[in-house]
């Protein structure tokens, strides 16, 4: 009876083991699949195939919501130093005025209320060209160095969704 309990118990640990581990490297597939994959048009109709181009307005732009979630369990290792109101902080001293600069508009920002360690903001664009010459400019920007290392807030990996208005939205 020992002997089946305990072969029973390695047999499970091996699958929970096997399991997690399946899972971390899925995770990290996935996460080079995405950080590799070109990214799907959005913006004008013309910019995506019939297809998708049904529902979205001739002069749709192209809108980018993207999520930030501090990381509590890094803070303060290496060189990681802040929190969410170190990350609001980095937002309402430079940061949005970095990315007016150089071309995008913001259309808001939000602290997630049913996650407090959140920021959420959502940018705007002509098309996907001009959100990759935004970016392009906004990483180059030496203040923007200046600016991160000032506010260096450990982030989990980041949500973004891209999206293109509908001809019906009242936001175009």
């Amino acid at each position: 009876m020992t002997k089946r309990f305990l072969f029973t118990g390695l047999l499970c640990s091996g699958l929970v083991l096997g399991t997690l581990v399946l899972s971390i490297v899925n995770t990290n597939d996935l996460q080079a699949a995405q950080a590799s994959a070109p990214l799907s048009a959005c913006g004008p109709k013309d910019q995506l195939s019939d297809e998708f181009s049904a529902n979205v307005g001739t002069n749709a732009r192209c809108f980018e919501i993207r999520m930030y979630t501090a990381d509590p369990t890094r803070d303060g290792v290496g060189p990681f130093k802040g929190s969410i109101n170190e990350l609001h902080q980095r937002f309402r001293e430079e940061e949005i005025e970095l990315f007016t600069k150089h071309g995008a508009e913001i259309i808001g920002t939000w602290q997630d209320v049913e996650r407090p360690r959140t920021l959420i903001w959502m940018l705007a664009y002509r098309d996907r060209a001009h959100r990759e010459e935004v970016w392009t400019a906004f990483n180059d920007d030496p203040d923007w160095e200046t600016l991160r290392l000032k506010y260096f807030v450990p982030l989990e990996p980041r949500q973004v969704f891209m999206m293109s208005s509908t001809d019906y939205s009242p936001l175009k």
